[in-house]
């Protein structure tokens, strides 16, 4: 048997620890005495309050045990009767720690009719106004809604910054193979469109049907061998062939005609 004691508890009381008996006596009237095992250990909660453990001999609830914790007043010689729980034990058999939906869901997982509200505080995205987009922009101007721009919110430095860092080390950035064997960046590309604002200092959308990134976001220093400058009789670095050797060392032997 063990005995844990909180840091708190200045001596551990002698009357709760002897009155196991008690403890284990009322977990056998609360509980089906079936599923109550050896007793396992006790705490001692603080001064005056100590929990006796036993083991759960309860289907499905491997490692488990019951605590059932006593108390008692000062000058009280008779243990009073807590709470009886069932608590996992160190080895027990538990499920996951618990996540909220919004942080268990990756790229991907949307589909048709799924909804992903933004959180008021989402630090991506901050008033259009504050945006340095409409820096000097008057908010209330008429021609923002002639042009569509009048947005409640858009994308804050800090979105950009981290869909910049995400964009360049994906799929989509030079750090791939199909990237390393292209024949020219995309920035020289006649199918790059570029983008507005910011992002477009470093990333335009791939607007060829025969390319793998065709309406895609692509870094200027991406590439593919779809690009526009490739010519008929360009042959692909990947393709080369190694220049043919000449065998000096063996012959064949002919039959005379």
């Amino acid at each position: 048997m063990t005995a844990m004691v909180s840091p708190r508890t200045k001596k551990p009381d002698t009357v709760l620890i002897a009155a196991i008996d008690v403890a284990h006596q009322s977990l056998l009237e609360t509980v089906d005495p079936d599923h109550v095992g050896e007793p396992c250990g006790f705490d001692v909660e603080d001064d005056r309050v100590v929990t006796h453990h036993f083991e759960a001999h309860v289907p499905g609830y491997t490692g488990w045990r019951w605590s059932v914790t006593l108390s008692r007043a000062s000058r009280q010689r008779k243990p009073t009767v807590n709470e009886i729980v069932l608590l996992p034990g160190p080895d027990a058999l538990t499920a996951p720690e618990w996540l909220p939906w919004r942080e268990r869901i990756t790229k991907g997982d949307l589909g048709p009719g799924d909804l992903l509200p933004t959180d008021e505080k989402d630090s991506r995205l901050v008033p259009a106004f504050l945006s340095d987009e409409y820096t000097g922009v008057d908010p209330e101007s008429e021609w923002l809604d002639d042009l569509g721009l009048r947005r409640e919110r858009v994308i804050s430095r800090e979105g950009r910054d981290d869909a910049a860092d995400r964009w360049h080390s994906g799929d989509h950035g030079p750090d791939t193979d199909i990237a390393r064997a292209a024949p020219a960046p995309c920035a020289t590309c006649g199918f790059l469109v570029g983008l507005s604002g910011p992002l477009g200092t470093m990333f335009g959308a791939c607007a060829n049907e025969f390319s793998p990134d065709d309406g895609r976001v692509v870094a200027f220093d991406h590439g593919c061998g779809a690009h526009s400058q490739v010519r008929l009789g360009t042959a692909s670095p990947v393709e080369e062939l190694p220049a043919p050797v000449l065998d000096t060392i063996g012959y064949d032997d002919l039959e005379p005609f």
